[in-house]
């Protein structure tokens, strides 16, 4: 690629397009990129691409294999973090000759709307079919342990030596246990009893008991919206579901310095939630400044048994999107090193002249 003939055609591309060196300093910005970027193209020109970006969701140095191999390479699913600003992207890296060297041509579209949906609600899909499977397979583990508990029992009134008994116990302390650990798999299955609430007094209740657990080293900011509607809510539900996801960004500050958590609230117009679009409804934000949740672990977080954290049972998460679910709301997760938010939204129903029904 030279001349001007060139720089016209790139600067007439609708999607972002970069020329870089093998140590991904950019050479060239079409406008398309200076809009993505919000900067200039001199700005951008000005410096490498680690530097226009806080964090990638993919190995930036994987952007450089078309120089070795001669071939272009796709990503269709990558997420870069700019000015505090996650960007869905499909990125294509090529080899070109540019000023009579060889670089590469980044191309970066943005992921449309719809295709974000699409990807949401398969996600949303595959977490239930898990969950599903779970509790299949709890309910298969729950019959024998009943069974094994109540032999165990009937043979500890048998023995003729009561210093066998102790064996016995052991098994009918471990039966509990493990029947324990499945109804907390199985979670809470049917939905509580609804009242208008509201949802800040619930935050405020999560604070006392995260700034308790922390002995105040965690420094935990609230920014509520004060016009935000009562919800039609279990509140000892959302309690749970936020404490679940609060307390595992607290078990986490913990072990660092400057550990923060913002507890945020909003009102959110024409919310799409698992399909269903809602013309209002409530955005509950939970956000720490830890060292984020790694990236193979984000599509599964919200999965039984899955966690991130060293001692962790990986059960917070999903009890806690499992209460969500039953309010008709979602929870949705984006983090890079240094900013983890989740977000939950919730549908706001009216209540004017005791009409209580969702704003469709």
């Amino acid at each position: 690629m030279n001349g001007a003939l060139d720089n016209i055609i790139l600067n007439h591309q609708v999607t972002a397009v970069l020329i870089m060196d093998e140590q991904l300093n950019v050479h060239y910005a079409n406008p398309a990129a200076e809009q993505l970027f919000s900067q200039s193209a001199k700005r951008i020109s000005a410096q490498p691409l680690k530097q226009l970006i806080q964090h990638s969701s993919i190995e930036l140095s994987l952007i450089t294999q078309p120089l070795q191999s001669g071939q272009s390479m796709t990503d269709s699913d990558v997420t870069l973090i700019v000015d505090g600003r996650p960007l869905m992207l499909e990125v294509t890296a090529s080899p070109v000759e540019w000023q009579k060297e060889l670089m590469l041509l980044v191309e970066m579209r943005k992921i449309d709307q719809q295709r974000r949906l699409s990807q949401e609600l398969n996600q949303h899909a595959q977490q239930q079919a898990a969950k599903l499977l779970v509790r299949g397979l709890a309910h298969e583990i729950k019959n024998p342990l009943g069974g094994l508990r109540g032999a165990a029992q009937l043979l500890e009134r048998m023995l003729p030596d009561p210093s066998l008994k102790e064996y016995t116990q052991i098994i009918i302390e471990q039966a509990d246990r493990l029947r324990a650990l499945v109804d907390r798999l199985l979670g809470p299955q049917k939905p509580g009893m609804k009242k208008y609430e509201n949802v800040h007094l619930v935050l405020e209740k999560v604070r006392q008991l995260i700034d308790l657990e922390a002995e105040g080293k965690i420094e935990i900011e609230r920014d509520y919206d004060p016009s935000l509607p009562d919800l039609l809510i279990d509140t000892d539900q959302i309690e749970q579901a936020l404490l679940n996801i609060a307390s595992n960004a607290g078990q986490i500050l913990a072990t660092q310095r400057h550990g923060k958590i913002k507890l945020r609230t909003r009102t959110v117009h024409q919310a799409n939630i698992h399909g269903q679009r809602y013309k209002l409804a409530a955005k509950i934000e939970v956000i720490d400044n830890g060292p984020g949740i790694p990236s193979e672990l984000q599509d599964t977080l919200f999965y039984p048994m899955v966690s991130g954290r060293d001692g962790g049972t990986g059960l917070g998460l999903s009890i806690a999107q499992n209460l969500i679910d039953q309010h008709k709301g979602k929870i949705d997760v984006e983090s890079w090193p240094g900013r983890t938010c989740f977000t939950i939204y919730l549908p706001i129903e009216m209540t004017a002249h005791g009409c209580k029904e969702p704003i469709l």
